[in-house]
């Protein structure tokens, strides 16, 4: 990436399913990205939990020695639901308290194919960065193009004037996982010059605290 500025990147969060999916293609790819992330020296923050790809990508990146953090509500760990965690966990009472802490321990956000809850956490970080909450990079990993409809939904919400060329700019994605994090790494973000003016409940004596609990 000659002549391209590079942000240093040391953790970055991944949203995943519990699921693997119906193509084997799919926990290949999350293992591979684990793969990519240990080799760069990458450290992974995700949602705690060994189901489906979540177990792929955090088991990878274990393998190269780096720190993994599963951040996981507290109902998760009755009973075992989600399996033991790789590498150190963090417990919390919410799900708005995991995303939060996500946002704050993270320097960039890579969504995998998923479900539901998947899609929220990637648009929840997207909303944030729109409203200057944060600016981190953002990014899909587009394995077979299941991101497909998705990025052509912000496309055509872009042509309605409903999402502005300048927000579209905050979804990266990518179909291997190199490419994804060499985007994610030259990402430049874009401050909207109306929401850039929100003040988000900033500390003065402390590193800046975010109370988006009554906000969003």
């Amino acid at each position: 990436m000659e002549g391209v500025s590079v942000r240093k990147i040391k953790k970055i969060c991944v949203f995943y399913g519990a699921n693997s999916g119906k193509d084997v293609a799919f926990v290949n790819a999350a293992f591979h990205l684990g793969e990519v992330l240990g080799k760069r020296k990458i450290d992974l923050v995700y949602g705690g939990g060994k189901l489906g790809l979540m177990g792929c990508v955090s088991t990878a990146v274990a393998q190269y020695e780096r720190k993994v953090l599963g951040i996981i509500p507290s109902a998760f760990t009755v009973n075992n639901l989600v399996g033991e965690t790789c590498g150190k966990e963090i417990k919390v009472a919410t799900m708005q308290e995991r995303l939060v802490m996500m946002m704050e321990l993270s320097d960039a956000f890579i969504a995998l194919p998923g479900d539901f809850g998947t899609l929220e956490e990637l648009f929840q970080m997207i909303s944030w960065a729109q409203l200057n909450i944060h600016n981190k990079p953002i990014g899909v990993l587009n394995i077979n193009g299941f991101f497909n409809g998705l990025l052509s939904f912000a496309d055509h919400a872009v042509k309605q004037e409903f999402i502005t060329p300048r927000a579209r700019k905050i979804l990266i994605s990518a179909t291997t996982a190199d490419e994804l994090v060499d985007k994610l790494q030259a990402f430049r973000f874009e401050p909207d010059p109306v929401l850039s003016k929100l003040k988000w409940s900033p500390s003065s004596s402390q590193k800046e605290k975010l109370d988006l609990t009554l906000r969003l």
